[in-house]
């Protein structure tokens, strides 16, 4: 079972001596006390480290590379005058992912219980740092912080379906996740319009899979055009273990998904003989919801996906695996005889059963490997499988059915976290997207618990997450775009006490946060243009 953090209801934040408009922190401390001074990094600092050992050394690595990046300076590994100290006590009364940051004008000390609760601290030492050096001499402010998360899962989901993106931008996505302290990447790899990750046991997943002849123009809604050009691409197995051991060394989860029963018109072009017609099938160039599904009568159907499923779980060691269950049509259910033989044999009432018998066997299998089901709220539909964890996207009814049922939810309600949403209310001033209005103040808005659960049932709410569908982001720099500074948001509303969230505060400290984001070279939207 994930572990849970919950904090006392009234926290307060402590600002004493100078102005706190130095201190520019997202996601927002838990207690933070600053004071006069400030502590100047320079080439004759030492950075010391305890206990020595690969994981600490690359977490002090990190904070190292940074500033030899971005102020030319190294620090030194010998005892001086002036040191940043970096320390795990497993005494210290902390949960893995908290840590305490102090600063004196004479060192840096920067406790955890644990490496995540380290590497989050130097997250917040980075955001310590100023954006332009005076002199190559960056000051630190005199500060004192005791930091840990509100939410175990604070997640960020990125569609490869619709839209490919290369391995170095996958990885430049998950380092921007990272300096928010979200901890789960959920990589959303198979859809109608591409198959993304390679399976050996069934090469033409990546020969005609990931492929699809052409793309629709504009937005679907409008016409029907298309570009007449092909688009593809895929991720072998080696590249995305690469991805999992670079995002676990900085502390985030690979959460994998592949879309069934629906959503699967890719992988019936290589293999129609997994639906319920024979096909032919053609991977599709349009978006939507497409009727063409995983054929849940035949038994040939269970054997791909479970096979498909063991090379996956070789990947990606994360507990929890994704397996879709949204959108799924179920015409081509009621018009086949083996689906129809299987409602029977089962003793289903129709075909939303069905869709729950078929999540039922996909979670067993799944539990008989050690790892967790999770889907989206449609799993609910006809009887919630017993293992099954609810992502609760059409709204928060799906997340407080499933938390009253005592399963495991993670709250992503598109009202709120669905980051694909145009930024302003003026359309033509923005970049195509598929719809609807979502700006940062209502992404920070959010409150993950329900009023309407009680306390007992409020602990199976497990965090929150953004989702980054596709359809309408075509280039890496469009999906930096859609992502900041919502994301920075969502981070917030996931690690900090509510108590302590305030929209004006917030921000005041994204205006310095972009500053930052244009010195790295990440693209963002500015909240402040209407």
């Amino acid at each position: 079972m994930i572990k849970r953090f919950y904090l006392p209801a009234v926290i307060l934040l402590i600002v004493s001596g100078i102005s706190a408009q130095n201190v520019s922190v997202i996601p927002k401390p838990l207690e933070m006390k600053q004071e006069k001074g400030h502590f100047i990094i320079d080439n004759n600092c030492s950075l010391q480290i305890e206990p020595q050992n690969d994981e600490t050394a690359r977490i002090g690595s990190f904070f190292n590379d940074y500033l030899k990046q971005v102020y030319n300076i190294s620090l030194n590994n010998s005892k001086g005058e002036k040191s940043i100290h970096l320390k795990i006590d497993k005494n210290v009364n902390l949960p893995k992912e908290g840590y305490l940051l102090k600063v004196t004008e004479k060192s840096v000390v920067v406790t955890a219980a644990q490496p995540n609760g380290l590497f989050y601290g130097i997250q917040t030492l980075k955001q310590l740092l100023p954006v332009d050096a005076t002199n190559g001499k960056p000051e630190i402010p005199v500060v004192e912080i005791k930091d840990q998360p509100r939410f175990a899962w604070r997640g960020n989901m990125l569609d490869v379906g619709r839209h490919f993106f290369p391995v170095s931008f996958i990885k430049k996505y998950i380092d921007i996740l990272a300096m928010y302290k979200i901890n789960t990447f959920h990589w959303h790899l198979t859809e109608d319009q591409g198959w993304r990750i390679e399976i050996k046991k069934y090469p033409l997943l990546t020969e005609i899979s990931h492929w699809r002849d052409e793309t629709i123009v504009g937005h679907q809604r409008d016409h029907a055009e298309m570009d007449g050009i092909g688009y593809g691409g895929f991720y072998t197995q080696d590249q995305a273990r690469e991805i999992v051991r670079y995002a676990a060394e900085r502390y985030i989860t690979v959460v994998p998904e592949i879309e069934m029963p629906g959503h699967s018109v890719a992988a019936l072009a290589a293999y129609p003989n997994l639906g319920c017609t024979g096909g032919p099938y053609k991977v599709k160039g349009t978006w939507g919801v497409h009727k063409d599904v995983y054929c849940a009568g035949k038994e040939e159907t269970f054997e791909f996906l479970q096979n498909v499923l063991d090379e996956i779980m070789a990947i990606f060691p994360s507990q929890f695996i994704h397996v879709g269950g949204d959108e799924c049509p179920k015409d081509a259910w009621k018009q086949c005889a083996a689906c129809q033989q299987r409602i029977h044999d089962n003793g289903l009432k129709d075909e939303h059963e069905l869709q729950s018998w078929f999540i039922h066997r996909m979670d067993k299998y799944l539990a008989s490997k050690g790892r967790r089901l999770i889907g989206w709220d449609e799993i609910l539909e006809g009887g919630l499988a017993p293992q099954a964890t609810v992502m609760s996207w059409r709204g928060e009814k799906g997340g407080i059915e499933a938390a009253r049922q005592k399963h495991d939810v993670v709250m992503t309600p598109n009202s709120h976290m669905y980051i694909d949403y145009y930024q302003s209310q003026n359309k033509d001033s923005e970049p195509l997207a598929i719809g609807g209005f979502l700006p940062v103040d209502k992404v920070y808005s959010y409150e993950p618990i329900p009023e309407e659960l009680t306390k007992e049932e409020a602990k199976y709410i497990l965090g929150v997450q953004t989702n980054l569908w596709t359809e309408y982001v075509a280039t890496t720099k469009k999906a930096e775009y859609m992502l900041l500074p919502r994301l920075q948001a969502q981070a917030e509303v996931g690690w900090t006490p509510k108590e302590l969230k305030n929209f004006d505060d917030f921000a005041k400290r994204l205006e310095t946060d972009y500053l930052r984001l244009e010195r790295m070279g990440i693209n963002f939207r500015d909240h402040r243009k209407k």
